[in-house]
């Protein structure tokens, strides 16, 4: 069905009649979209990825899947939506497997700063407290941290999360629930 010949907005093409173009075989409409979004993909696939080679092989990744499965795309929803599930699935298949393929990172191997209980009795700048945040939420489960990441730096609802997931939203607040609690004990523990 071809939802736009002409349709523009905001003097650009929409995402319906770029998708509907790329469909049919214009790799220049598939170019626009990735242009459009991969900014969005990136911001999504940074807290996920443990260095920014992991990075780009996550985002390139996520485009190689969106133009595979485009035509399973059904214009139900926004393309952004489909497309932050895209890059939410693909980032959690890469943490299952990073996780299945290496250990936790040992206690030893941090750096003494946060390993030294001491260095905590000052004011621990953002810039440490985000790097002792970012080394906890790699020792958490792949879901625990797919749902932590998602609700809490990026902010999304539970209803997005649910729908970038394909989880209820029951199940989301479970995870998060139990998420949480997870990284409080490693917390606790390392701090």
């Amino acid at each position: 069905m071809d939802r736009c010949p002409y349709e523009i907005k905001e003097g650009k093409l929409s995402d319906e009649c770029l998708i509907d173009s790329a469909k049919n075989g214009d790799e220049s409409s598939f170019t626009t979209l990735v242009t459009r979004y991969k900014h969005h993909v990136f911001g999504l696939a940074t807290h996920f990825a443990r260095d920014s080679f992991e990075l780009d092989d996550i985002c390139q990744m996520v485009f190689i899947k969106v133009y595979e499965h485009l035509g399973t795309f059904r214009h139900d929803a926004p393309f952004k939506h489909w497309l932050s599930r895209v890059t939410v699935n693909t980032c959690y298949d890469v943490l299952r497997k990073a996780k299945q393929t290496s250990g936790n990172v040992p206690w030893e191997a941090l750096p003494s700063d946060i390993r030294d209980p001491a260095a905590f009795d000052t004011v621990v700048s953002a810039q440490d407290a985000y790097e002792i945040l970012k080394r906890a939420l790699t020792k958490l489960r792949p879901d625990e941290r797919i749902v932590i990441t998602l609700l809490e730096l990026e902010e999304q609802s539970v209803r997005d999360v649910a729908i970038f997931t394909g989880w209820s939203e029951g199940n989301v607040r479970i995870r998060a629930y139990r998420a949480r609690q997870a990284l409080k004990r490693i917390l606790e523990v390392e701090l």
